[in-house]
C-alpha cells in the first residue's frame, strides 16, 4: 500500500490538473464529435473487478473499500459488470446489488456504466431497465454471441435498436471479440451511431485501423469511441478515441489518468514513454493471466483482489512470480 500511496503522491499535480480540467479545452486531442455531445465520455473508466469472499460470495464491504480508494483518482467514472467483473458468474440479484452499492458510493459527477447485455433482446431490455432503476447512468451492452452464426448485421442492428428504444438511459455498444468471437460489424456500428440513445462503443478488439475508421465514419453523429484496453490507449487517442475502459486501471489508475492527461495536452513524447511501460503489465492482467492475474496485482497496490468465482482458477506460484516480474521490470513494483 505504501508504494501505491507514493505513486499517487508523485502524480498529484497531474491529478489535480485533471480534476480541474474543463471538457473541450484540451490542446492535444481533437476528437471528432457531433455538434453537441449529450454525455461526455472523455477520460478513464476502470471496469471494476467484483470482490468475492473466500466462500465466493460477493464481498460488498471490500467493494466499498476499493471504491473509497478509487475516489482519490480522477476517473471519469466506473464500469461495473463488464468482463472483468465476472458478469456471467453473477446471479441477477447480485448484479443489481453491485450497481446499487457502487452508485451509493460514487459521487454524482462521476458516471456509472453497467453491463446489461444478455443473449436475448427481451432479457437485455429487462435488465437494462433494472440497471437504470438501480442507479446506472449508462448501459454497456455486449454483443449477443451464443448463436454467433446468426448474428448478421441486420440481426445486431435490430437487437441494439430495440434495446436502445426501450432503455431509459443512454447505451454504449460493447464489442469484445476475445470473449464473444464476434466483432460488431463496422456497418452496424455506423448505422447504430445514428440512434439518438446510442452514444458510443467500447471496442476491445485492438484494431487501431478499425477504431480510426469508426471515428471517421461517425464524425457527424453524437457518438464516442472508447478504447477497451490500456495496451493501445495512446494509439486509440491518436486516431480520435474519446476515452478508455481499461482493466489495468483497477491496478494503475493514476498512471492511466496521467497518460490520458498527457495525450490531451499534446505531450506525446512523455505519453509514449508512459504507454511503453504499461503495455506488458496490461497484457499480463488481460490476455496472459486474465482476471486471476488482475486480482492478484490489485493486492500488491493496496486494493482487495481476492478469489475469482469457479471455474476461474487462481494463479500457480510460478505464474504469480512471472506476473510480479512483469510489473517490476517496468518500474511499477
Amino acid at each position: 500500500m505504501a508504494l501505491s500511496t507514493r505513486l499517487v503522491s508523485s502524480l498529484r499535480p497531474t491529478l489535480a490538473a485533471l480534476r480541474c480540467a474543463v471538457p473541450g479545452q484540451c490542446r492535444g486531442l481533437s476528437t471528432p464529435q457531433g455538434p453537441e455531445t449529450s454525455l461526455d465520455l472523455r477520460g478513464i473508466f476502470p471496469p471494476l473487478a467484483t470482490p468475492f469472499s473466500p466462500t465466493q460470495e460477493v464481498d460488498y464491504a471490500q467493494l466499498e473499500r476499493n471504491l473509497s480508494r478509487y475516489a482519490n483518482i480522477p476517473f471519469r467514472g466506473l464500469v461495473v459488470l463488464g468482463s472483468n467483473g465476472e458478469y456471467p458468474y453473477l446471479a441477477p440479484h447480485e448484479r443489481l446489488e453491485v450497481v446499487s452499492c457502487v452508485r451509493r458510493a460514487l459521487p454524482r459527477d462521476r458516471l456509472l456504466l453497467a453491463g446489461s447485455g444478455c443473449e436475448s433482446t427481451q432479457a437485455t431490455i429487462k435488465l437494462t431497465v433494472s440497471m437504470a432503476e438501480a442507479g446506472a447512468d449508462v448501459a454497456l451492452v455486449v454483443t449477443p454471441c451464443y448463436y454467433r452464426g446468426a448474428m448478421t448485421n441486420a440481426a445486431l442492428v435490430h437487437h441494439y435498436t430495440e434495446v436502445s428504444d426501450a432503455s431509459p438511459i443512454p447505451v454504449v455498444l460493447y464489442s469484445v471479440p476475445a470473449n464473444t468471437g464476434l466483432d460488431l460489424p463496422m456497418e452496424a456500428v455506423v448505422t447504430l451511431a445514428q440512434h439518438s440513445n446510442i452514444i458510443g462503443i467500447k471496442d476491445s478488439g485492438g484494431d487501431i485501423t478499425r477504431m480510426g475508421l469508426m471515428v471517421h465514419k461517425t464524425r457527424q453523429d453524437d457518438f464516442q469511441v472508447l478504447a477497451g484496453s490500456a495496451g493501445f490507449l495512446l494509439a486509440s487517442y491518436a486516431v480520435g478515441a474519446s476515452g478508455g475502459v481499461c482493466a489495468l486501471a483497477n491496478v494503475l489508475g493514476a498512471p492511466l489518468c496521467q497518460l490520458d492527461h498527457l495525450c490531451r495536452e499534446g505531450q506525446w513524447q512523455e505519453a509514449r514513454d508512459l504507454q511503453h511501460r504499461l503495455i506488458e503489465p496490461n497484457t499480463a492482467v488481460t490476455r496472459r493471466f486474465g482476471i486471476p492475474g488482475l486480482k492478484k496485482a490489485m493486492e500488491w497496490f493496496g486494493y482487495y483482489g481476492g478469489p475469482c468465482r469457479a471455474p476461474l482458477a487462481p494463479l500457480s506460484p510460478a505464474q504469480v512470480e512471472e506476473l510480479r516480474s512483469t510489473f517490476s521490470t517496468n518500474g511499477w513494483l
